[in-house]
Formats: structure tokens, C-alpha cells, sequence
């Protein structure tokens, strides 16, 4: 196990060292550069240019900027010039973190119930429905689902706040809408691999023995059919946690999605690249956690070096 976790180690900052190089070489590659809507004199711009370490070729930037990031130093914001990468992704990032973690629980614990309920009653109204609502949540984006919702639930039935975040009744609708993509397609990934795993034969023994559907599904089918779930839950996590565009511009919510979205249209490298090595180490640690948890839910597989 610890072999397994030094090698995973080693290769996860691999990859994020490659992600974050990447990352910033595109974009001090951009045209326009950072200083360039300032319409600076040659020599101011220089004097910029020296003063945040983008001088120079792209590489002796990137090196700089791999040097300070080694420190924990993320550099400062060439749009918030009063605030460093860290102090904005510190505001930022608790208002994804609380969105994106109350819709991950929604996608996980509603999809794979709903995945349960329909592979327990294949081909009935109840299975047809919901996988009917799956596929509907799925291809319907959110850009559209959250006008739905606040139409509906904010302005029609004022049911909800529309805006604003920080209480309960003000979570619910984005965390629904940010969820659902997620939730429908759990809920397939669910239902499929339980109805796979339903016709193994140590499935037909538990019948056998007494076993109705239901608990032969929960206590010998789920512990195998979950694993893909498991599989998909790693990803889904970084992306949820780190928010999302559209459903933060929606219900205004100031969240790290708007954070990319900026720092991309004000050409600022070091809040770009700050903004990616948080979504990549989420992603590189979650799916780190889904290898370990492989070997919980079935014994048959071993972690290895």
C-alpha cells in the first residue's frame, strides 16, 4: 500500500507539473498580452513586463514562475493588483466548495438510488420514467435548466430566492441545476451495471437461498455494480467542486467558474494558472481516492506497485 501511494505520489505531481507548465506557456502565448489594453508607452510596458517576471523569453518566465509556485507563492493577480492568486482563490473557492459539494451529494445519492429503483423494476413504468428523466437531464444544458428554475421556482411560484448566496433556501435551485447532468447519468451508470451484475451466476445462488430482488441487489449485486459509479464520482467531484460557469452567472453566485472565465478575458496568466492548479490537484486527489477505495468494495483487487 505504501509503495502504491509513494508511486501515485510521484506521478501525480508529474502530471501537474506538466498540466500547470502547459497551462502557463498558452497563456503568455495569448496575443494582446496582459498589459496591452493599457495602452502603455514601450518603456512602461517594459517596466510592467520586469516588474511581474513576464519578461524575457516564455521559457525563463515559466521557470520563474515554477520557482515562486515551489515556494507556495502563486504570484500576484494582474487583474486584482491589490490582491495575490492565493487571497482571490481564498474568496473564491468556498462559495464553489459549498455549491459543488451539496450538488455532488444530490448526483451520488439521488442517482444511484434512482439507478437501484429502476434496475429492481426493469422495463416497468417506474424504470421507463426515470430513465426518460435521465436522459432529458443530460441533454438539456444548464444554461437553459437554470433560467427554467428561476423562472418557475423564483419568479412564478416564488418559491425560491433567484439570487444571491450564503443561506439554505438560496443553495437549493443552483445545487439542483449543477447536479442534475450528474445525477441522470449515475442513475444510468447505476442501473446498467446492476442489471450486468444481476445476471452473474452467484446472483441466481442468492435468489436460490431466498433472496428476494432487492436484497440480493443491495447486499451482493451493489457491492460489484458500484465500481464504475465509483469510477465516474472521482472526476465528477473535481468538476463540481470547482463550480461551474453558467450555473454561478445564473443564480450570481461569485465562485471559482467565474474566476476562469476572467482571468481568461483579462489576460491574467498567474490567476489562470493559479485557478488550474486548484481544479487539477482536486481532480488528481479524487481520483487518487478512487483507487483506494477499489480495494474496500471488492476484495478481489489489490493495490500494487
Amino acid at each position: 500500500m505504501f509503495a502504491f501511494i509513494l508511486r501515485r505520489f510521484l506521478s501525480s505531481l508529474v502530471v501537474l507539473g506538466f498540466v500547470v507548465s502547459l497551462t502557463f506557456l498558452l497563456s503568455v502565448s495569448q496575443k494582446g498580452g496582459p498589459f496591452e489594453r493599457e495602452k502603455l508607452s514601450a518603456a512602461a510596458k517594459a517596466e510592467r513586463e520586469s516588474k511581474y517576471q513576464l519578461d524575457g523569453s516564455k521559457w525563463s518566465q515559466l521557470e520563474r514562475y515554477v520557482k515562486r509556485l515551489l515556494r507556495g507563492d502563486l504570484n500576484v493577480s494582474l487583474r486584482y493588483q491589490d490582491l495575490s492568486v492565493t487571497e482571490v482563490l481564498g474568496q473564491k473557492l468556498p462559495n464553489s466548495l459549498i455549491l459543488g459539494g451539496s450538488a455532488f451529494v444530490i448526483a451520488a445519492v439521488g442517482g444511484v438510488a434512482m439507478g437501484f429503483v429502476a434496475a429492481m423494476r426493469k422495463d416497468s413504468a417506474l424504470d421507463v420514467t426515470s430513465m426518460f428523466f435521465a436522459l432529458a437531464a443530460i441533454s438539456i444544458p444548464s444554461f437553459i435548466t437554470g433560467p427554467l428554475f428561476v423562472a418557475l421556482f423564483g419568479l412564478k411560484l416564488g418559491w425560491l430566492p433567484i439570487g444571491g448566496f450564503g443561506t439554505i433556501p438560496q443553495l437549493i435551485m443552483p445545487s439542483i441545476c449543477l447536479a442534475l447532468p450528474f445525477l441522470a447519468y449515475v442513475a444510468r451508470l447505476t442501473r446498467n451495471s446492476l442489471l450486468d451484475v444481476k445476471s452473474q451466476n452467484y446472483m441466481r445462488t442468492a435468489k436460490a437461498k431466498g433472496l428476494d430482488d432487492a436484497t440480493a441487489l443491495a447486499r451482493h449485486a451493489m457491492k460489484v455494480a458500484i465500481l464504475p459509479v465509483v469510477t465516474y464520482l472521482g472526476p465528477m467531484a473535481a468538476y463540481v467542486l470547482t463550480g461551474s460557469f453558467v450555473v454561478e452567472s445564473v443564480f450570481n453566485i461569485s465562485g471559482l467558474g467565474m474566476v476562469f472565465v476572467n482571468a481568461i478575458q483579462n489576460t491574467d496568466p498567474f490567476l489562470l494558472t493559479g485557478a488550474v492548479v486548484v481544479y487539477s490537484a482536486l481532480l488528481v486527489f479524487f481520483n487518487f481516492v478512487v483507487d483506494v477505495m477499489y480495494t474496500f468494495l471488492d476484495k478481489r483487487i489489490q493495490l500494487h506497485a
